[in-house]
C-alpha cells in the first residue's frame, strides 16, 4: 500500500483512535531523534515496545555476569550499554570498578583474539540480542570451533521477536498495529510478520530506517487498520524468504528455549539457547529467570509493554537520567526512556 502524501495523509486521518507500536530499539532512537510524533494527530498514538535487546534483559543476568567477573581465571565481555545496566547486586561497571573482570568489547569476534591470546583463561560473552544478532554469535562460534577455541563460552539471554509480540496481544489490550523491526525482518522474512498478522487479527508494516521511510510506514500501518494484513515497506532490504544463510548458522548452533523478558515474564520458546552437542560453549543463561530494580519505583517494565510513558514514570527526569538511571531503559541509546528524556518525546498511552 502506497500512500502518494503519508503527512498529509497522517494530518487529515479521521478513523479511530490508535495505538500503533514500534517494536525496534533502532525505530524507537530514530522515531525520537527526527520528531515523527509531533506529526500525528492526537488520535493516533506511536508507542515503544520491547524491541530493546539490553532493556528487556532480566536482572538475574546481570547479576550472574557480576558473579562471574569474579571468578577467577575468568573475564566478562559485554557491548558497552550493558555495563551500566543497575540491578540490586549493583552493575558491571560497578564490578569491574570492585576488582571484577569485565571488558568492553565492538564486535563479539574480538572476543578470538583474547581467547587466542590467554588460551588459559577462561572469557566468557554476554550473549544478548535478538534474531539480528544470533547469526553474529553463530558466526563467532564456527571460528572459535575451527579454532579449537574451548576457553570462549557465551551466557545467553538471546530471545526472538515473535513470542512476546503474541503476547503483547494476548495479555491486556494489545497495540492496534505494530511496525515491525526491520532489522529482525531481514533475517527472518516478511513471512513471519505476514503470520502473525492473520494470527493476531492487527496489521504489520516492516519499516526501514529513515524519517520519510519510517513517516510513511506509519501512514501505511494507520491506513490498514483493522485489517490483518502485513505490508513490506522496506523491500531494498527485506525479502518474503529472508535470509536462509543465516537462518541455518542459527539452527546449527541455537534452538528455542523459554527466556524471561523484563515486564513479561518467562515465555515458552521465546528465546534461543545452545544446542547441547555445543555444551562445551556454554555458560549458561536459560535459567535465569528472576528480575528486580534497582529502585523499586522503577517502570521499565510497564513501559517495554507500552502500558505506560515514561513520562509517566516518577522517577523520570529525577532521579532517573541518562547520567544517574535507575532502570535499562534510560541506559540504553535503543531505550524508550533514554530517547524520551534527550528528545522530549512525551506521548501518554491510553489503555
Amino acid at each position: 500500500m502506497r500512500i502518494e502524501d503519508p503527512k498529509s495523509f497522517l494530518r487529515n486521518y479521521a478513523g479511530p483512535p490508535l495505538r500503533l507500536m514500534e517494536v525496534c530499539g533502532t525505530h524507537t532512537a530514530e522515531i525520537s531523534r527526527c520528531g515523527l510524533p509531533s506529526l500525528l494527530p492526537q488520535s493516533i498514538q506511536l508507542i515503544s515496545g520491547p524491541g530493546c535487546p539490553v532493556c528487556v534483559t532480566v536482572s538475574a543476568y546481570i547479576d550472574r555476569l557480576i558473579a562471574l567477573a569474579h571468578t577467577p581465571d575468568t573475564t566478562v565481555l559485554t557491548f558497552g550499554d550493558l555495563m551500566r545496566v543497575p540491578g540490586p547486586a549493583g552493575s558491571l561497571a560497578g564490578a569491574k570498578a570492585a576488582g571484577g573482570r569485565v571488558e568492553m568489547v565492538y564486535s563479539p569476534l574480538d572476543a578470538l583474539q583474547l581467547a587466542q591470546e590467554n588460551p588459559r583463561h577462561t572469557y566468557i560473552f554476554a550473549a544478548v540480542g535478538f534474531e539480528t544478532t544470533a547469526p553474529v554469535y553463530a558466526r563467532l562460534l564456527d571460528r572459535a570451533a575451527q579454532e579449537g577455541l574451548q576457553n570462549l563460552k557465551l551466557l545467553t539471554a538471546l530471545k526472538t521477536m515473535p513470542a512476546a509480540i503474541r503476547w503483547l496481544c494476548q495479555n491486556g489490550p494489545g497495540p492496534n498495529g505494530f511496525l515491525a523491526p526491520g532489522h529482525v525482518a531481514v533475517i527472518t522474512g516478511a513471512r513471519v510478520f505476514r503470520q502473525l498478522a492473520g494470527e493476531l487479527g492487527v496489521p504489520f508494516v516492516i519499516a526501514g530506517f529513515t524519517p520519510k521511510g519510517l513517516l510513511s510506514a506509519v501512514a501505511a500501518l494507520a491506513a490498514l487498520a483493522g485489517q490483518p494484513a502485513c505490508e513490506n515497506c522496506y523491500p531494498a532490504a527485506v525479502t518474503e524468504e529472508g535470509n536462509p544463510a543465516a537462518q541455518q548458522a542459527v539452527s546449527r548452533w541455537f534452538m528455542p528455549c523459554d527466556s524471561a523478558w523484563r515486564g513479561m515474564g518467562v515465555i515458552p520458546a521465546s528465546g534461543l539457547c545452545l544446542r547441547p552437542e555445543h555444551a562445551v560453549f556454554n555458560a549458561g543463561g536459560a535459567q535465569l529467570t528472576e528480575d528486580a530494580a534497582l529502585n523499586s519505583a522503577c517502570r521499565c517494565a510497564e513501559v517495554l509493554t507500552g502500558r505506560l510513558s515514561p513520562a509517566q514514570c516518577p522517577l523520570f527526569g529525577k532521579a532517573c537520567m541518562p547520567l544517574s538511571p535507575q532502570g535499562a531503559c534510560m541506559v540504553s541509546t535503543e531505550g524508550s526512556c533514554y530517547h524520551h528524556y534527550i528528545n522530549h518525546r512525551n506521548e501518554v498511552p491510553t489503555l
